[in-house]
Parts: structure tokens; C-alpha cells; sequence
């Protein structure tokens, strides 16, 4: 396997990290490095200046991860992740909860905090909660169609007949068969 396992590349939601090559379930992936601050001083950042890369490691510490050397940045969000996040020996580092297969996005869940404050309100667009978002509105079309004297049941209809004979020609022309 090659020394890093992936590449920077373009994702629906920016820029993101994709496999090159196939990544074991398990199999360390890559570390999230940056400058070690007081937690307080992160959320004063964050706060101040909307730092997004802040990874807090304890109530105490965290990790400014806004260093473009810092290649973990670019791992974006999912609802169905195929990384995890791990503590170990001080060290945050991204490890596959999956076989990865090449050029699929590496994504790790980053959290309920973050999530509420950054994703949310711009709509989550991993492929899993794209998925659901289709089909709830796939459901809402198909409810207000099906719904008696909605403006797109009455135009359905009309869409279904025209240039077509009504029911009752229909009938009418079965009738004068049957008179012949």
C-alpha cells in the first residue's frame, strides 16, 4: 500500500479525501494534526473568527487543525461514515470502520455539536441525508397529486385527456357499434 492511502480531490461539499488504493476495515488512515490550544482559547476562535477545523480532544485541549499541511482537514462529514475519529497517545487519527474502496471519499461523523452549529442549517449533504431529502420530496409530490381538487390532481387530469377522447365519446362510440 502506498505510503498515504488517498488524495485531495473535489466532493459535493467542497474538497474532500478520496482512497487510492484499498483501505482495510481498521486500518490507520491518516492524523489530524495541528497546533495543541486551551479549549477556551478554541471557542474564542471559533466564536471570533468561525474556525471550523477546532478538534477538541478533552474538556482541556484542542486541536487546531486549520493548517492546509494538515491533509485530515479535508474530511468531510457523513450521517454514515466510513472513518472514525481515536485518542491515542495524545494523538487524534482517523482510522476505517470499513473496507474503503479506491476512489470512494474517506468522512467520519463530526459530531452532534458540530453538526447543530455548521451542517444543519445549511442542509447535511452527505449521500445519506441527500438520499432522504429526495424521497421526502419525492412523497410530498406524490401526496399533493394524489390529494381530491389539488391544483396538480385537477391539471393531471387535464394532462391525461387531452388530444385523447373523453369517457363519455368512448362510451357513445361503443354504442353506436352496437346499434350497426
Amino acid at each position: 500500500m502506498p505510503r498515504k492511502p488517498f488524495r485531495v480531490g473535489r466532493s459535493n461539499t467542497g474538497l474532500g479525501l478520496f482512497a487510492t488504493a484499498l483501505i482495510e476495515k481498521g486500518a490507520f488512515i491518516v492524523e489530524y494534526k495541528g497546533r495543541r490550544i486551551p479549549t477556551r482559547e478554541a471557542q474564542e476562535c471559533e466564536t471570533r473568527y468561525g474556525s471550523k477545523y477546532m478538534f477538541e480532544i478533552n474538556s482541556r485541549w484542542t486541536l487546531d487543525g486549520s493548517s492546509r499541511s494538515n491533509l485530515a482537514r479535508y474530511l468531510n462529514h457523513s450521517c454514515r461514515p466510513n472513518g472514525e475519529s481515536d485518542l491515542v497517545q495524545g494523538k487524534i487519527i482517523i482510522r476505517a470502520i470499513k473496507t474503503i474502496r479506491p476512489d470512494d471519499e474517506i468522512t467520519f461523523d463530526y459530531g452532534r455539536e458540530y453538526f447543530d452549529l455548521y451542517i444543519k442549517p445549511i442542509a447535511c449533504k452527505c449521500p445519506k441525508c441527500v438520499e432522504a431529502r429526495r424521497k421526502a420530496r419525492r412523497a410530498s409530490r406524490q401526496a399533493q397529486r394524489a390529494r381530491p381538487g389539488s391544483k396538480t390532481a385537477i391539471e393531471g387530469t387535464r394532462r391525461t385527456h387531452q388530444g385523447e377522447e373523453s369517457p363519455r365519446s368512448s362510451i357513445q362510440h361503443l354504442q353506436s357499434e352496437d346499434w350497426d
